[in-house]
């Protein structure tokens, strides 16, 4: 076997010291950022980082920050402007060709800005005469459903609920959001199974867990500021799993910089006890044999499955259909390994289940998170200590924007609760999500498309052709502080409106405003920026709603648009009257420096499910889903090019289909890219394709070789093949069967048509291809086909 190159260092520690220094230094905001990082998630007058929703700890911390949340602020923070002068040296169609990491580097967006088509560039427009040209375009329109209202996961919660006031409304639920191409999943089959779709544990759990199993995911890099919890976690003797294809080296040490002795003395703590390298898109093959072993060898706590739960008998008997071929086969794990491990989950007391995107962005993404369920289900640990169900999110406020309402699917009790607090009916029927409005748009059926934030184009699949669908448009209009690839294709009418970023301080006629925000789990807590603001055009988020609602209604409106945008308590008081959990929100906030917890029904065992009971899921999908889609496509290409080709060839030189993932790098933020170093994966570069060097070597390749990455279209489908590369073959420690290459460079080997059924989160995290090795001339060669 080849050594794979390892990461020798602990995760954390002087690296990442070193690192966020020079990011503060490259953003060139050492001092105006520096000094954010001291209040970043400090109890008193501190914002909450926007770098992730991990929960801040209870205890006092001087310096409460990690090296992603602080590249996140270096970002924010610089001073560097993209103005005016800036956009009269480029044109829209030169920034079209810029890469996502340049338009990140150019500065902070610091006036509002029209497309002028003649010139072909941004240009500078009074903010009321943006106002005027919105209210004209949206009161053109035939229905309200021919506008798309997209949110991003950074909007603080007053905003949001102003926003999805405004967008109801006016008359439509097309309300998407990040969370439908992250975490949806999690949400439509906890809230399914378990009343509400959000984590059951608190941070302390953590430290009384006795086997925390770690699925999909790679804090060291998204979420660092767990691994201090991981690690803690491990101090009190809880066995730790990581359960992903790629065996990610973050999680082996980690050196606390909180700890004085761990960077003095070169200490380190461990986090992981083993690697589980399930192969991709085989979790719910995973998690069928531990639960049939559990269920068969009558190990599960039946007290509480007979007290708390429905539909076990179902379960039961589909597990019993499963045989240990065909889990073997959709996990890539040997029946052995699965029984050491269900072992392992019966002998623990207190077993907590996280997870990440790895989980949940598959085809077969709801049955993953009901199998993650259904085992905690069946040993009974939601509603106890140290146990239970914890989906780990990215963005701040991902979680707690669904919570304020932003949601294309509302639940009636919400629309009924907005109508009798503000008098007025509200839109009944579902609104598009994610892929629908993409296709929505790709069709011609949406006429204005608005970004409350993030970079709808880049981050969902199908980039391109969701870019050239903004082309069509009568307007866009874009809310953020940066500049991003989203923006750079305007319709007849294009709008970017500059915002205040989360470390800025937000003063109105009322006085200084704080926010609020909701991490992963359920605590809410206050947030309120300390600098400056960059430019004196910003506007708040809140002020920009109200501003726009007021143009829009006018003296339609009984509600009070511009008193909420001035007086952020105005808002919190229509919050407590209209969401549950926020009663007496403007008291409750500033009851404690670090907010309050809403109160999760299933941590009480209350189980808010239509049969009033937790529920027990049968997955959808058969377990070896991945297996028949390569088996399809290995069928597929022999058919199109007559030549013998194999999922498992027992010649070396025969794999020819793989399973590709994407993942995201130690140097980004979902689609902000701050640089190219990976440290812990040894690349300097994006433009890579990750391989196990055994089957570089089996292959008769070498590292570096330039590759192609090929999707075919599916069966009866008139797409053309998608066409990835030419990427440079890198080494990473992944499971048999597998690649992996970056997003968001890798979106367009994606479609909108390959979903979960139910959620509809895009399949990023499993698609099959075919490799091509191309010749120093360029041509392809070694054909997989």
């Amino acid at each position: 076997m080849r050594k794979i190159p390892i990461y020798t260092y602990p995760a954390a520690g002087w690296p990442a010291l070193i690192s966020s220094t020079r990011k503060l230094m490259d953003y060139q905001t050492f001092l105006r950022g520096g000094l954010s990082v001291f209040k970043s998630n400090q109890p008193q007058g501190g914002f909450d980082c926007p770098g992730c929703a991990w929960p801040d700890h209870k205890s006092h911390k001087a310096i409460d920050v990690c090296e992603n949340g602080i590249k996140v602020i270096a970002s924010e923070t610089m001073t560097r402007k993209a103005d005016a002068k800036f956009f009269a040296r480029h044109s829209v169609t030169e920034l079209q060709g810029w890469s996502g990491y340049e338009l990140e580097h150019i500065g902070r967006l610091s006036e509002p800005l029209y497309y002028d088509a003649k010139q072909d560039r941004y240009v500078p427009i009074p903010w009321d005469s943006a106002y005027r040209l919105i209210a004209e375009q949206l009161g053109q329109l035939d229905s309200p459903d021919e506008a798309l209202f997209y949110t991003s996961g950074r909007v603080t919660n007053e905003p949001a609920f102003m926003y999805q006031l405004f967008v109801r409304y006016f008359g439509t639920n097309n309300l998407p959001d990040c969370s439908n191409m992250c975490h949806e999943p999690t949400s439509v089959m906890l809230g399914r199974q378990l009343g509400v779709g959000k984590a059951t544990v608190t941070l302390e759990d953590f430290g009384q867990a006795k086997l925390i199993l770690m699925f999909g995911q790679n804090p060291a890099t998204n979420h660092p500021r767990m691994l201090e919890m991981l690690a803690h976690a491990h101090e009190q003797g809880c066995r730790i799993l990581s359960i992903n294809p790629m065996r990610e080296q973050g999680l082996s040490k980690f050196r606390n910089p909180q700890k004085p002795t761990h960077m003095a003395a070169g200490q380190s703590a461990d986090v992981v006890d083993e690697v589980i390298q399930v192969q991709i898109g085989g979790d719910a093959a995973l998690l069928t044999g531990i639960a049939k072993w559990l269920v068969e060898n009558h190990k599960i706590n039946t007290d509480f499955i007979t007290t708390h739960t429905s539909g076990f008998e179902p379960l039961k008997q589909w597990l019993t259909e499963q045989s240990w071929s065909n889990i073997e086969l959709g996990s890539g794990i040997s029946q052995a390994e699965i029984i050491s491990l269900a072992k392992l989950v019966a002998d623990s007391s207190a077993t907590i289940c996280t997870w990440g995107m790895g989980i949940t962005q598959h085809v077969q993404g709801d049955d993953n998170v009901g199998m993650i369920a259904n085992l905690l289900l069946l040993m009974g640990m939601i509603g106890i200590d140290g146990a239970g169900a914890s989906p780990v999110r990215g963005h701040s406020n991902v979680q707690g924007d669904r919570t304020m309402g932003i949601h294309e699917r509302p639940a009636q009790k919400l629309l009924d609760s907005l109508e009798r607090v503000f008098e007025h009916p509200m839109p009944q029927v579902q609104g598009y999500d994610v892929v629908t409005g993409a296709k929505a748009l790709i069709t011609g059926k949406l006429i204005v498309f608005m970004g409350m934030g993030g970079n709808y184009a880049v981050a969902a699949p199908d980039t391109s052709a969701i870019q050239q669908a903004l082309t069509t448009t009568q307007l866009n209009i874009f809310v953020g502080t940066k500049l991003n690839e989203t923006m750079l294709y305007p319709g007849a009418n294009n709008l970017i409106l500059p915002c205040l970023g989360r470390t800025e301080r937000i003063i109105t006629a009322k006085g200084e405003q704080f926010a609020t925000i909701e991490d992963s789990m359920c605590q809410v807590v206050p947030t309120q920026g300390n600098l400056k603001p960059v430019s004196e055009h910003l506007k708040s988020e809140a002020q920009i709603v109200a501003d726009i609602a007021t143009h829009v209604f006018g003296s339609d409106s009984s509600i009070p648009w511009q008193r909420m945008s001035e007086d952020f308590d105005v808002v919190r008081d229509y919050i407590a009257q209209a969401i549950d959990g926020f009663e007496d929100f403007n008291q409750r906030i500033r009851a404690s420096e670090r907010g309050f917890h809403l109160y999760h029904p299933a941590r009480h065992r209350v189980w808010n499910t239509s049969s009033g009971k937790a529920q027990f899921a049968v997955p959808q999908y058969p377990i070896t889903y991945v297996a028949a889609q390569m088996a399809e496509a290995t069928s597929s290409f022999r058919t199109l090019t007559n030549t013998a080709i194999s999922v498992n060839g027992a010649q070396d030189n025969e794999q020819k289909i793989w399973q590709l993932t994407s993942v995201r790098s130690h140097d980004q933020f979902n689609t902000m890219i701050f640089g190219f170093k990976d440290r812990y994966r040894h690349t300097n570069r994006r433009d890579v394709l990750f391989m196990h060097p055994d089957e570089i070597s089996r292959l008769g390749w070498q590292t570096g070789d330039n590759v192609t990455v090929t999707r075919q279209p599916n069966k009866n489908s008139t797409d053309q093949p998608r066409v990835l590369g030419p990427l440079v073959l890198t080494e990473m420690d992944i499971a048999s069967n597998a690649v992996a290459a970056y997003y968001p460079e890798c979106n367009d080997l994606f479609d909108l048509d390959t979903h979960a059924p139910d959620s509809h989160i895009p399949a990023y995290k499993s698609t099959t291809v075919v490799l091509q090795r191309m010749s120093a001339e360029g041509s392809t060669t070694d054909p997989t086909y």
